[in-house]
């Protein structure tokens, strides 16, 4: 009799097939079948590999939904479309769409159940956006930051990227705008570097941000925590904002840094219990002022020293791309301690 595994294999054999059966609102594009969810609503959230790239790589069959992050395989794609609440109700199903002969006892391993789904905008569901996500390298999301000035963010181990990130319509939005963008992932961890949440930035693949209502959102754990750059120091940088400290990695990048993604999250990052000088790098407005308020009244208790940077425009990244690295270099060095310019990269 066949295996699981077997099945398996001759479903995604005739994933396409699966997929008109099972998921008959979405449509083949391309290398995948795209639909709303694995339920089968209409949308382009979930996509079904169909066949394997040029290079070979990628599973056929194996599915992911940019929304939630969950992925998983064409078993369960049948199980969700029939509602099955047990893994031999939907190997007999797909023995059936495989025309293979049933087996004659109940057989089927209990531990063939499946993972149940993460909550949406939970930690989970953040780690598994964060599994499904890809390489830096190449992606439109590297693109988009080499247009900010950002270069060699590929090397950060925080950042990703996603081809076909669901985007959740807010009131804000055009009546039927696009429900999945390219979208650069960064990882949001905790001070053990466990994955607690991932923010993401929705691209245009014609360049800059998608044209949606909120290209930038973050989901899962961000109190306390935030997107980390460089192993916890003595001496750190935070900052509110992805691409402001993404700009200050192009000039100091030996320096640890941290961003916590809002006004709000920067002021609640806990403090490594090795930090004595803490640097902020503040936006110019009023939510940023309370940010540095907050922060120095925590820091002062804690007996770490706090010093806001000061940026000449809006932010750090609108001084890198107007102002160019030489210039931002030299106003860097003018706020740091003198012990701490060693950080500064060479021109």
């Amino acid at each position: 009799m066949d295996s699981i595994s077997d099945i398996a294999r001759r479903l995604a054999d005739n994933a396409e097939s699966v997929c008109r059966r099972y998921l008959p609102r979405g449509r083949r594009e391309g290398r995948y079948w795209l639909v709303g969810n694995i339920h089968g609503a209409p949308g382009r959230s979930l996509y079904v590999r169909l066949s394997a790239s040029v290079e070979g790589g990628g599973r056929v069959g194996k599915w992911t939904d940019a929304e939630s992050g969950e992925h998983g395989d064409l078993l369960d794609i049948i199980a969700a479309s029939c509602g099955h609440r047990s893994m031999h109700d939907t190997l007999a199903e797909a023995r059936r769409f495989l025309s293979l002969p049933m087996p004659c006892h109940d057989g089927e391993a209990s531990s063939t159940r499946r993972a149940s789904k993460a909550p949406s905008g939970s930690p989970e569901a953040a780690r598994r956006l964060w599994a499904a996500s890809r390489r830096l390298a190449g992606s439109i999301a590297d693109r988009y930051l080499s247009t900010r000035a950002i270069v060699g963010a590929p090397g950060e181990p925080a950042l990703r990227s996603h081809p076909r990130c669901y985007y959740r319509a807010s009131a804000g939005d055009a009546p039927g705008v696009r429900r999945a963008w390219p979208a650069l992932i960064a990882a949001v961890t905790d001070e053990k570097d466990a994955v607690t949440g991932v923010h993401r930035t929705w691209l245009d693949p014609a360049g800059g941000k998608a044209p949606v209502a909120n290209p930038r959102r973050a989901m899962g754990q961000l109190l306390g925590n935030g997107v980390r750059f460089g192993a916890s120091g003595p001496v750190m940088i935070a900052g509110e904002g992805l691409e402001t400290i993404l700009s200050l990695r192009q000039i100091a990048p030996s320096l640890p840094m941290i961003a916590g993604l809002s006004a709000a999250h920067l002021a609640a990052i806990r403090f490594p219990g090795v930090l004595r000088r803490l640097y902020v790098a503040r936006d110019d407005d009023a939510a940023g002022e309370a940010a540095v308020k907050t922060l120095s009244e925590r820091a002062g208790a804690a007996g770490i020293e706090l010093v806001p940077l000061h940026s000449v425009r809006d932010d750090f990244n609108t001084d890198l791309c107007a102002l160019g690295r030489a210039d931002v270099r030299t106003r860097l060095a003018a706020q740091l301690a003198e012990c701490d310019r060693g950080h500064l990269q060479s021109e």
